[in-house]
């Protein structure tokens, strides 16, 4: 098991040019980190393979891993011809994957502002099918594919676990954030229990919840269901940090814990902050 942080985490200080996404290498390996996820904002891969060289020698250099790679997409996009470019442009990222060296690779699925149940389950097939060409393609590079826990439409433990089981492909797994069920209205220590079994990577991140009725002001989003969330350092908000790493560590999940802070605070105070809080609650699990 590795802690390590999320480059996302980061991308306030790498969109401001105070630091560019080596310097973020480096500066995850000074912090003490084990590892990096990298997530292309405030950068970007595509068609950029000496950037992602560059990033691989950094890493490799640093003496820490390149844990995952983390693209945006959306498999429900209209028009002619949509599904099966978004379809190429994503196997297109597996390359990218590949170029950096990397095992894992979460892509996202699909965005809607209909998260009704009925919309989900007449878009399923449709989502299992790209995501099963995307994991077909991956399994040749030995890398596997996975969906995360985000964006409301598949954000619910039980949404991820029908997607896993409709695509059918043993390199097709979860990234599970345990912050990220809060926003579906689901306590992530249930959520985590009824999705480790699945999961390819893990994020860790936390938030302060706030409910429907009691609007805090400027800095919160709204969940599924009216609720408040506001981004915080791991170990400072309201989730039972402890008992989802119990959970974790009790499954015999052995793979990346990637820190992913998202807060109001300075980035790089909260990314330190959080994966010094992490390395220390996991110790006293």
């Amino acid at each position: 098991m590795k802690i390590g942080l999320s480059s996302y985490s980061l991308h306030r200080a790498i969109a401001s040019n105070e630091m560019t996404v080596l310097d973020a290498v480096q500066w995850i390996a000074d912090q003490g980190g084990e590892h990096m996820e990298v997530v292309p904002i405030g950068f970007d891969l595509t068609g950029n393979p000496a950037l992602a060289d560059a990033i691989r020698s950094k890493a490799a250099e640093a003496g820490i891993d390149l844990s995952n790679y983390a693209i945006g997409a959306d498999f429900l996009k209209e028009g002619e011809g949509a599904f099966e470019q978004e379809i190429e442009r994503v196997k297109r990222e597996v390359d990218v994957a590949r170029s950096l060296g990397v095992k894992l690779m979460r892509h996202d699925v699909a965005w809607s502002s209909d998260i009704s149940i009925k919309h989900f389950n007449e878009a399923l097939e449709r989502m299992a099918s790209a995501c099963r060409q995307v994991a077909d393609y991956a399994s040749q590079f030995g890398i596997t594919t996975s969906v995360e826990n985000h964006g409301y439409f598949v954000q619910a433990s039980d949404r991820v676990q029908a997607l896993i089981h409709a695509v059918d492909r043993s390199n097709f797994k979860t990234t599970i954030d345990v912050g990220n069920f809060m926003c579906a209205d689901e306590d992530s220590v249930a959520a985590v229990k009824n999705n480790i079994a699945y999961a390819s990577m893990v994020h860790i991140k936390d938030f302060y919840l706030r409910p429907a009725d009691q609007n805090p002001g400027e800095g919160f989003f709204r969940t599924a269901s009216g609720n408040f969330l506001r981004g915080a350092i791991v170990g400072q908000g309201d989730i039972d940090m402890r008992a989802v790493l119990r959970v974790i560590k009790q499954s015999g999940y052995d793979g990346y814990l990637s820190v992913e802070f998202e807060g109001l605070e300075d980035c790089k105070l909260g990314s330190k902050a959080g994966m010094d809080n992490l390395k220390r609650l996991w110790s006293e699990i």
